[in-house]
């Protein structure tokens, strides 16, 4: 295989067995037997190389990112920007050590900022019914919860969400109040994940996105968090409109969350902030973001269709900044077993099969009460690239008619070997023009990492015909105000 180049920036390609080890600059491909490969599952040597608790070994790296600084304008403003399509795993464990190997290969490709998938850490629920229909909840679907509940990250934020006090470690009961002085070993809330992503960016030096299902008190969100390799946490926001059957198992996030973060890396200064899903799809969101000047829009997601690119590129040239898409590429047999029904041995030790599904040594699995399911989830996209799948009570299915097909499968077409994607990915890169720069990479389970060289100047050049965060947007007429949030641009 060899270095494509698309649009003048360099495309990273599918990291798959196949694939050539590559030393130049922009050139991922390499053997999955290559430490530091990380493919949508958890290896063995990657089991080796990590401690049990999933925390990476690499070799710390100095970090490059910083408090912002006055722009030097002779300074190339120039980042690698990357986005991962990765699949949950079978547990939060193997799918963490997953998440630290990819990190640990951007790093050593020079990548500065990497995206991750919505939900990646805790699993996006497709295809679950929960046992759950309107008046009525069965013993089963309750049963998956729990299972679901207890795969989440508790990041140790409140309920209601701790905002500023959560970030910087103040005023929580289990935080020493030490701010930026916090060290490693100190007092920790929650169970330990937010320590260990600061450690695998601190470790790799890159930026991390990260999509996670976060459980707080009795309930669980869908979140985002941002991790600075230098800073720790610097944000973590939580979906403020669950979409569809999301809303039966995901609470709703305050809005106060969508607050950008600005940060430096080399001297580039960053104002990023993520929109999740379909809260793409609602235009008040994506303009208070636009508002905050962004010059980075991160949209984790877990909506496969064909329309989404559409929406990324619209995205990028309504905010002239560059826009990331990260979705999961998953087939049936590698749902995570929660979903499946299928319940490993956690006391045996685990090891990796070629699939990369998680089973113990001893081979022995236990099965679960059977769970509920349906065929599809209303966001994991089309069968094929031309239909549309829709959930309807009972079980059913609804199939908008395409070119190719003129029905959508029915729940007796499920292939029983488990092949048929559920999710085929598309995740993307699409520059502050509108343009793709990367992707979409679709029906790629075994790796799929994207990434583009870019000059964040672009965003300013874009601006001079459209500045929609300015006075194009004549917010003299048009004013917009968020509940508890400040959507002028930061300083």
């Amino acid at each position: 295989m060899t270095e494509k180049f698309e649009n003048g920036y360099a495309f990273l390609g599918v990291l798959g067995d196949d694939a050539e080890a590559g030393d130049k600059r922009g050139d991922l491909r390499q053997d999955a037997s290559e430490p530091g490969h990380a493919p949508n599952r958890a290896s063995d040597d990657t089991a080796k190389a990590s401690p049990p608790s999933g925390q990476p070994s690499a070799t710390p790296v100095e970090s490059t990112c910083t408090q912002p600084s006055p722009p030097n304008p002779k300074m190339p403003q120039r980042l690698t920007l990357a986005v991962s399509q990765s699949h949950t795993l079978s547990t939060t464990a193997s799918t963490f050590s997953a998440l630290a190997s990819t990190a640990s290969l951007a790093g050593s490709r020079g990548i500065d900022l990497l995206l991750f998938p919505e939900a990646y850490l805790g699993g996006y629920p497709r295809t679950c019914a929960f046992g759950s229909s309107v008046g009525a909840r069965s013993a089963e679907g309750r049963e998956q919860f729990l299972r679901y509940f207890k795969s989440a990250v508790d990041l140790g934020d409140t309920p209601q969400g701790a905002g500023r006090d959560w970030v910087e470690r103040r005023g929580l009961e289990g935080y020493e109040d030490v701010g930026e002085g916090y060290k490693e070993g100190g007092w920790e809330r929650g169970d330990g994940t937010r320590e260990r992503l600061e450690q695998v960016a601190r470790e790799t030096g890159v930026f991390l996105v990260v999509g996670v299902v976060e459980r707080a008190g009795g309930s669980l969100y869908c979140a985002v968090v941002y991790v600075c390799p230098r800073r720790g946490c610097a944000g973590k926001r939580r979906k403020v409109m669950p979409t569809g059957t999301e809303r039966l198992i995901w609470a709703q996030g305050s809005p106060s969350t969508l607050r950008a973060v600005t940060t430096e890396i080399k001297g580039v200064k960053l104002t990023l902030a993520a929109a999740i899903c379909w809260e793409n799809y609602m235009p008040l969101l994506r303009f208070s973001l636009y508002s905050q000047n962004v010059n980075l829009y991160l949209a984790p997601t877990a909506d496969a269709r064909d329309t989404w690119l559409p929406l990324m590129r619209t995205i990028a040239f309504e905010s002239r900044a560059y826009v990331l898409s990260a979705n999961q590429c998953v087939k049936r047999k590698h749902l995570p077993d929660w979903i499946t029904g299928k319940q490993t041995d956690s006391t045996a030790p685990t090891s990796s099969n070629a699939s990369g599904s998680q089973t113990p040594a001893n081979g022995n699995v236990k099965e679960a009460p059977k769970l509920t399911k349906v065929p599809t989830d209303d966001e994991a996209g089309s069968q094929s690239k031309q239909s549309t799948i829709l959930d309807a009570p009972g079980n059913h299915e609804l199939a908008l008619p395409s070119e190719t097909s003129s029905k959508g499968p029915s729940s007796t077409d499920i292939d029983p070997s488990g092949e048929e994607f559920v999710c085929r990915g598309g995740s993307c890169i699409i520059g502050p023009d509108g343009t793709v720069l990367a992707g979409p990479l679709w029906e790629e389970e075994e790796g799929g990492l994207l990434s583009v060289e870019v000059d964040l100047e672009d965003c300013e050049r874009g601006r001079l015909d459209l500045d929609v965060a300015g006075s194009y947007g004549r917010g003299d007429a048009f004013p917009l105000q968020v509940e508890g949030l400040d959507i002028s641009p930061p300083p």
